[in-house]
């Protein structure tokens, strides 16, 4: 969708799953500017942490998809995934910034969970393991972002489309979002939605 010539900023909101997001981009004014799907890796495990880390640990091997792999195996792919993610997110948000005209100053990612520092002990913490990957690639593009000398915010699921309607000083977000996606078109799912929806009240500042 096509920038309006006024729109001097814009801000980008996160919806993860897994390796993959949606990034839904809008003006300062709340207009929508790009949306568009990405991997942060590809042809590596998506799940290291849950998968790999806790059949290291012993969690998990009755399952008829689980592999015998050891602690030290696992923290390296853990590792590898890692630095994967981290160029991924680069070159996606590198990819975003030049096909959106309007200067991109701020990005609006889900809030993560306090986890164990090291990736051994997030591997033998059972609670750990199961959100440690979506932190990862969280994270990833977290760390791209600021790279970019963009602004990071972290937001809150259980009150985004509740800041995105004070954002927008408007009650009802959810008309508002509806007409958005009517506007540019499908696809435009519930991850769409809540990516333009974290996208909103991220507060851009001129450079």
């Amino acid at each position: 969708m096509k920038q309006r010539a006024g729109d001097s900023q814009a801000a980008v909101g996160v919806a993860e799953n897994g390796n993959s997001a949606v990034l839904v981009t809008v003006s300062s004014a709340g207009e929508l500017l790009d949306r568009r799907d990405i991997h942060l890796t590809r042809g590596l495990p998506t799940h290291p942490y849950h998968h790999q880390g806790s059949w290291a640990v012993g969690r998990y091997l009755d399952s008829p998809w689980a592999k015998k792999t050891t602690l030290p195996e696992a923290i390296a792919l853990v590792e590898r995934v890692r630095e994967a993610a981290a160029v991924g997110a680069r070159e996606a948000l590198q990819a975003l910034a030049k096909d959106v005209s309007v200067p991109i100053s701020g990005i609006g990612i889900r809030l993560c969970p306090p986890l164990p520092p090291t990736t051994e002990e997030r591997i033998r913490d059972t609670r750990a393991a199961t959100m440690a990957d979506s932190v990862m690639y969280r994270e990833a593009l977290a760390a791209a972002a600021e790279a970019r000398g963009w602004t990071v915010f972290w937001y809150d699921r259980e009150r985004v489309f509740k800041d995105a309607a004070q954002a927008l000083g408007v009650k009802d977000i959810e008309d508002v979002l509806v007409k958005m996606g009517k506007a540019v078109g499908p696809p435009w799912q519930a991850k769409h939605k809540l990516a333009a929806a974290a996208a909103m009240p991220v507060r851009v500042h001129r450079r």
